[in-house]
């Protein structure tokens, strides 16, 4: 099982980006898939999960400016994020949980998840 992010990279304060974490070895439609971020020195923080039935949870950092959602024909999950701050600067990470099925309605801890991607750097300027 293998997930690799992309799309992340340099953006200017207000404005927006689209990331990708694309699934191959597993259905990403059976659990839930988390989008985390890690800024220099912090510990990793949940961003957004999304469950098998589609319902979305978002941390009250992002909150009504990102957006998570699962295309289950291309097997991807991906983060857009609006109104970016400089305070979104961070490597963000996908992750697949344990729980299958998982039906989670809140953000699950980080030791729920089992497989991750490698990351990508999104940097707010």
């Amino acid at each position: 099982v293998q997930l690799v992010e992309s799309g992340g990279g340099s953006a200017l304060a207000g404005g927006s980006v689209r990331l990708s974490c694309a699934a191959s070895g597993h259905d990403l439609g059976r659990n839930c898939v988390a989008w985390f971020r890690q800024k220099p020195g912090q510990e990793r923080e949940a961003v957004a999960l999304i469950n098998k039935e589609g319902v979305e949870i978002y941390g009250t950092s992002v909150r009504e400016r990102a957006t998570i959602s699962r295309d289950n024909a291309k097997n991807t999950v991906y983060l857009q994020m609006s109104s970016l701050a400089l305070e979104d600067t961070a490597m963000y990470y996908c992750a697949i949980s344990y729980r299958n099925p998982c039906y989670a309605t809140s953000l699950l801890p980080r030791t729920d998840f089992i497989i991750w991607g490698q990351g990508t750097q999104v940097t707010v300027s």
